[in-house]
Order: structure tokens, then sequence, then C-alpha cells
């Protein structure tokens, strides 16, 4: 018989579990909220960030830390749905944009309330006067000690840009 090490004790909140788990239950109730409409999280964010300036299928995907194939598929489905066309460029004739149509911005006027809705339903588990410094807080660490990952020699997946 092996004596059994006994588990560390664990003298601080588990601050990895916390973020990951509310994160991923954000996310999954975004997804419902934004289904309601025919749109992805990922569709919502190609439309809202075309609409802000002309940028190129490559520019979006860095926005939306999408890879290529993802931003492709991403981009058919709103073209399909009639909300986004790939067209030229303005100012580069070798560069494709995506141009978001009437409909496109109308559905991204919808989705901007959904996911606003959404997060001030998440934000309203907190007290009033908790909510702004725990953004304050949240945004202190997403633009500093926590703004980049560490190296890794697997390359780890970056985290979606703010924009």
């Amino acid at each position: 018989m092996t004596a059994m090490t006994p588990a560390p004790t664990r003298t601080r909140p588990d601050l990895s579990y916390l973020l990951d788990h509310t994160s991923h239950v954000l996310r999954s109730q975004m997804a419902a909220a934004l289904a309601e409409i025919g749109l992805t999280a990922r569709m919502h964010c190609v439309l809202v960030h075309a609409l802000e300036e002309e940028r190129t299928q490559n520019q979006l995907a860095e926005i939306g830390d999408m890879d290529k194939t993802t931003m492709v598929v991403t981009v058919d489905a709103l073209e399909t749905a009639g909300l986004a066309e790939r067209r030229p460029s303005s100012t580069d004739r070798r560069a494709r944009v995506i141009a978001v149509t009437e409909e496109g911005a109308r559905t991204a006027e919808r989705s901007q309330e959904i996911v606003d809705r959404v997060h001030e339903e998440a934000l309203a588990a907190f007290p009033p006067g908790d909510r702004e410094t725990f953004l304050r807080l949240l945004t202190h660490l997403a633009e500093g000690h926590l703004s980049a990952p560490a190296p890794s020699p697997a390359g780890a997946r970056r985290a979606r840009q703010r924009g």
C-alpha cells in the first residue's frame, strides 16, 4: 500500500477558473441571444467592424481573432444571408474588402443592442457602485499584466483584440 499525497491547500480563489467559467457562460448566453436573429458572435463582429471603416477580410479576421478558414466561412454566411459582400477596395485595387449591405447595417444595429443587453444583464449581478470598479479593474488587467500571452514554444492561441 502506498501513502496518498495530500492535495495542496488552496489559499486564494482560482482566478483561471473564475475567468474561464464566466467567459464561457457569457459566450453561451451571447450565442443564444444572437441566434434569435440568425447571427453568430463572429458574424456580429465582422458586421460591426466592417461598418466602422473599409477593412479587408484579413484585417477583420485579425480583429475577431479568426483564422483564415473561419473568416471565409463567416463571410460566406454573411453573403448568403444578404448582410455583406466582398468588393474591391476603393484604395487598393488588389485588395478586397467586406462591405455591409443596408440589411446588414440594420442587422448590425439590432445585434449590437443584443450584445449590449447581454453585457448589461451580466453586470446587473453587481451592486451599481461595483460595476464601474469591476470594469475598471478588468480593463486594467486586459490592457496591462494580461495584455499579451507569455511566449510559448507550442504557439499559444492569441487573444481576441479589443476593437
